[in-house]
């Protein structure tokens, strides 16, 4: 019902920025928050920010918190993550997921039924 595509992703530098595009269409259900995840090999998904759809109320990983910055843009259609002060540790697939699951829940993957294919984004030193 909900169709999710990133974009954006790339290769920077320590320090540098990157700004993640997740477009979204649906035909049915109903979203309450889109959130961005990250997986690097051999590590476990992480929840990095999420923002609910009706309000705008963001919440963010501790890791990202200060660098990075999720907004919507309603008309689009569209959710960004805004990521600055890159770090090596950042490199990752970075996914976008949708729920119908309160905020509070919005950055535990459980709760995401709807994700894209992801981009990735990779920081080097």
């Amino acid at each position: 019902q909900v169709q999710l595509v990133e974009s954006g992703g790339g290769s920077v530098q320590a320090g540098g920025s990157l700004r993640l595009s997740c477009g979204t269409s649906r035909t049915g259900g109903y979203t309450n928050c889109v959130a961005w995840f990250r997986q690097a090999p051999g590590k476990e998904r992480e929840g990095v920010a999420a923002i609910v759809i009706q309000g705008g109320m963001t919440y963010y990983a501790d890791s990202v918190k200060g660098r990075f910055t999720i907004s919507q843009d309603n008309a689009k259609n569209t959710i960004y993550l805004q990521m600055n002060f890159l770090q090596r540790e950042d490199t990752a697939m970075y996914y976008c997921a949708a729920s119908s699951a309160a905020g509070r829940y919005c950055l535990d993957s459980d709760v995401h039924l709807y994700w894209g294919h992801g981009t990735q984004v990779n920081v080097s030193s």
